[in-house]
């Protein structure tokens, strides 16, 4: 999109600190690359295909991926966002006038091409999970070229019949087994069953995807957006850590996070799980320290967090260890209006001050405002030595353009 030297060349992006290749392009795919292979043990191959290699860049990718929503946004009564690169439409009893839902799928794909210049691919169905098997034809199957409406029996069956039982949205590897094992290999063989006995075998999940999959709406719009139960960051360091201090200094960076998001789906935390851990490849041994903090009062307050993490630092730390990866968890989530309170154990949390702080950083950017817990030096930083430039949220970074 930024750099016209990198098209039609293989491409692939790594993981944090570059440890693994993510994320390939499709001409990297064809020269045989693969997903998830340490880049170590990748790199001689990279180098002999000619493939540029890109660290995560998750400024630009969020910056991008805001964009496309607020553009994509426009077009529906209600929208939700279901990652960084995906998001639901939904229009309920309303229809776009003077279209066809082709032709409106067609119109949101090219605004999006023509704004943020991102391709992307449009999947409409009646319901949730249709809509999803969809969005996979345009991008997956041969001739949908990027758009696939579900709007009938006949092409109902044949994104189906092209899909493999694990592409159902809800369908995970562990279930896809089991159906496996009952020779429901493709979706549209699983359309075919029985719903009372795939609930009898599975579960009642199982049975509304079954429904769906026919065109019977099982899943409420409430439930595609339902706020996480359990929300975790976790990453490991650029650099090993041996000091206590960093180590907490790291775990308050994660609380920060796992806080915003907290706030973000009005939710409150009653536990949370703290780990750390060397690497288990290091000739001491793997070392792997977890400790479990129950609230007596559920709290969304980063400041609550970060006291518990101090609380536990001698349950966690061990002296020698070279920490390689920590992380934060929250658990026992519940929705903030839900919590009931008495005379003798008033919230200590302060609503209003998180909501300060979250709207700094929402509006200048992330650690514009943040605690001096995680301090300002951060030695633990990613390491990310194929960092592509910050394009679209740094002065320095903004490409330049000669005409003469």
């Amino acid at each position: 999109m930024f750099d016209p030297a990198s098209r039609h060349k293989p491409m692939v992006v790594l993981t944090n600190n570059d440890g693994q290749v993510v994320a390939l392009c499709g001409i990297a795919k064809r020269l045989g690359l693969k997903k998830f292979v340490p880049y170590f043990q990748a790199k001689d191959q990279l180098v002999a295909a000619g493939a540029i290699v890109r660290s995560s860049n998750y400024e630009l990718y969020a910056d991008l991926s805001q964009r496309m929503m607020d553009t994509c946004a426009r077009f529906a009564p209600e929208m939700h966002i279901y990652s960084i690169d995906e998001a639901f439409l939904f229009y309920g009893g309303y229809k776009p006038p003077g279209q066809t839902w082709y032709e409106h799928a067609r119109l949101i794909r090219r605004t999006v091409w023509d704004e943020v210049r991102l391709p992307t691919g449009v999947g409409v169905g009646p319901t949730p999970t249709l809509a999803k098997a969809a969005s996979h034809a345009a991008k997956r199957i041969n001739g949908f070229r990027g758009l696939a409406v579900i709007d009938g029996d006949t092409v109902r069956r044949h994104v189906l019949s092209n899909m493999l039982v694990t592409d159902v949205w809800g369908i995970g590897k562990r279930i896809g087994a089991r159906l496996n094992d009952l020779g429901i290999i493709d979706a549209l063989t699983l359309s075919e069953q029985d719903p009372r006995r795939m609930r009898k075998r599975f579960s009642i999940l199982v049975e509304n995807t079954v429904l769906e999959l026919n065109g019977e709406v099982r899943m409420s719009w409430d439930e595609v957006r339902s706020p996480k139960k359990e929300i975790f960051s976790t990453r490991s360091f650029g650099n090993r850590i041996t000091e206590r201090a960093e180590l907490k200094a790291a775990l308050a960076a994660h609380a920060e996070i796992v806080g915003a998001k907290l706030r973000r789906q009005a939710s409150v935390a009653g536990a949370m799980m703290i780990f750390a851990s060397n690497s288990p490849h290091d000739k001491t041994g793997f070392q792997r320290k977890s400790t479990h903090i129950s609230f007596t009062i559920p709290t969304s307050d980063t400041r609550a967090l970060l006291a518990a993490i101090s609380s536990a630092m001698d349950q966690l730390f061990r002296f020698g260890i070279p920490y390689y990866r920590c992380g934060v968890g929250l658990l026992d989530i519940s929705p903030m209006h839900r919590q009931q309170f008495d005379l003798f154990h008033p919230t200590p949390d302060d609503r209003g001050l998180m909501a300060c702080m979250d709207s700094i950083n929402g509006r200048y950017g992330r650690n514009t405002m943040h605690l001096a817990a995680k301090g300002f030096d951060q030695k633990f930083s990613m390491r990310r030595e194929f960092l592509s430039p910050q394009y679209t949220t740094r002065w320095r970074d903004i490409p330049i353009i000669r005409c003469e």
